[in-house]
């Protein structure tokens, strides 16, 4: 008995459909595989890129040990030059103080540098001290003159005769040296009744207003 024609669509429908289902499976391994191999191309990729990282930070933190060497060493070496710089600048005031005090009617006779020392356990300097019987001029010496240092040096030279009591009962003055100066500093310094003095190359000159006088700060 053959089978009838609806028997035999019904065949030809599930093997299509068999086809198609393996097919499907077919399609399924190839992406799983194509999934796998990406993967494992990601996981590598990621791998790679950790590694990187790793040596871009290793390089980082070498070049920041590097950075901070040179910036100890640039500091150094500012640190230096301005230590030698300051005591040529403190040689040339000296060399021409006494003269240049002279000149605007202070008598002083002789001068010293780097005076220092201690009080009740804070320490204290000044660059310059020029003296005679009855006056003292003390001198601060900056390369670049600015309004705080004024501020700074007059408080100083309110204590000096705390600091140093063998000069009570002198008339005590002062005066800052600079090479360069900011703005308005100069005439800060002259109206805390400060002489001011200008270093120029080789020599140094008092640059005082005419008619300026100068505060006896005791």
């Amino acid at each position: 008995m053959s089978a009838t024609p609806q028997v035999k669509e019904i065949w030809g429908l599930i093997k299509e459909t068999q086809k198609s289902i393996k097919e499907t499976q077919e399609s399924i391994k190839e992406t799983r595989e194509s999934i796998k191999e990406l993967s494992a191309e990601a996981r590598q990729q990621m791998k790679e890129l950790s590694a990187s990282q790793k040596t871009t930070d290793q390089q980082i933190k070498e070049l920041s040990v590097e950075t901070k060497k040179t910036d100890k060493g640039l500091k150094k070496a500012q640190q230096l030059f301005e230590t030698q710089w300051g005591k040529l600048m403190e040689s040339l005031v000296e060399g021409e103080l006494i003269k240049l005090l002279n000149e605007k009617g202070i008598d002083v006779d002789s001068s010293s540098s780097n005076m220092h020392g201690e009080y009740k356990g804070q320490t204290w300097e000044f660059d310059i001290v020029a003296v005679n019987g009855t006056e003292v001029v003390l001198v601060e010496v900056k390369t670049t003159l600015k309004v705080k240092d004024i501020d700074y040096f007059t408080n100083k030279i309110k204590s000096f005769t705390t600091w140093k009591s063998e000069y009570k009962g002198k008339t005590i003055y002062g005066a800052v040296a600079y090479l360069r100066s900011d703005e308005h500093s100069t005439k800060h310094a002259e109206k805390q009744g400060l002489f001011v003095i200008r270093a120029t190359g080789n020599s140094a000159s008092i640059i005082n207003k005419k008619g300026f006088k100068p505060k006896a700060f005791s």
